[in-house]
């Protein structure tokens, strides 16, 4: 393919742990070049959204909203158990309290969005901002609460901060399933060749990170300068997993699960596309 294709992915570790053997020809690329774009998921969500990407990392309440151009990857995913977004407060509140209260969230298209509004559809106070002003913003008193994300569910015990509802987990006794955060999809105009290379070639990169997690360390400290070893380790260990490599049946369920009651509750469209090609 002469032209290389846009590829947009996060500067979160998980996501430059697996996407650095890719983009620096270390696995076989099936003839196929990149640009990459590093963006936070939001920016990709919206980037996404306008159809301006080949290639991108996409929050799953996104792509709800985008499948009938776009169609998901079985590599690459953030999906699992035990590392949904936290709802976190600076005073301990009652998350059925949550009424009149002024919640930030890390994007209207967010996992963490889609999961609080299946928690609770009668919520309707949301301030967007980046999800590293989150907890600055509950304990400075800017909002009543927030959902975090990231690598701020290792950290906001620091800030002295009390975890209201941890919406992984009640993800999880909801349904039985893993909660999918995140996951890569392609354009369909690509056809399904091209998009098969691109999935097996995401999925060499994958296993070669975890078979070699040291490669990657200076290209995910370049893109993580504000987040120390430990934690940027701790982000790695919980994002990245056996669903990274391949949703296998598990995931692929838990992702059906996610849409079907997001369409139900009318806060993604209908769509008669099917998940992959």
């Amino acid at each position: 393919m002469s032209n290389p294709l846009t590829l947009g992915f996060s500067p979160c570790p998980n996501d430059t742990f697996m996407f650095y053997p890719l983009v620096h020809d270390l696995v076989d690329t099936r003839g196929i070049s990149y640009r990459e774009r590093l963006e936070d998921v939001e920016t990709l969500n919206q980037l996404a959204l306008k159809g301006e990407l080949d290639v991108t990392k996409v929050s799953y309440h996104a792509l709800g909203h985008i499948r009938d151009e776009y169609a998901l990857l079985r590599s690459g995913s953030a999906l699992g158990r035990g590392c949904g977004p936290l709802l976190v407060a600076k005073d301990p509140i009652d998350p059925n309290d949550l009424r009149d209260k002024t919640i930030a969230i890390p994007g209207r298209f967010t996992t963490a969005l889609l999961l609080l509004r299946m928690f609770d559809p009668t919520l309707k106070n949301f301030l967007v901002m980046p999800f590293n002003e989150i907890m600055d913003a509950v304990l400075n008193g800017n909002v009543d609460a927030g959902v975090i994300i990231h690598e701020s569910r290792f950290t906001y015990q620091g800030f002295g901060l009390h975890k209201m509802l941890d919406l992984g987990e009640w993800w999880e006794r909801e349904s039985g399933l893993p909660i999918p955060l995140g996951g890569i999809v392609a354009k369909r105009s690509l056809g399904a060749d091209t998009i098969a290379a691109i999935e097996g070639a995401l999925r060499d990169g994958v296993a070669y990170s975890r078979a070699n997690p040291a490669s990657a360390a200076h290209y995910i400290r370049e893109h993580a300068q504000e987040m120390n070893a430990e934690v940027c380790s701790a982000h790695i260990g919980l994002y990245v997993n056996d669903f990274s490599n391949d949703l296998g049946d598990e995931g692929v369920r838990a992702i059906h699960c996610l849409l079907e009651r997001a369409e139900k509750a009318g806060i993604i469209p209908a769509s008669a596309a099917p998940l992959f090609i």
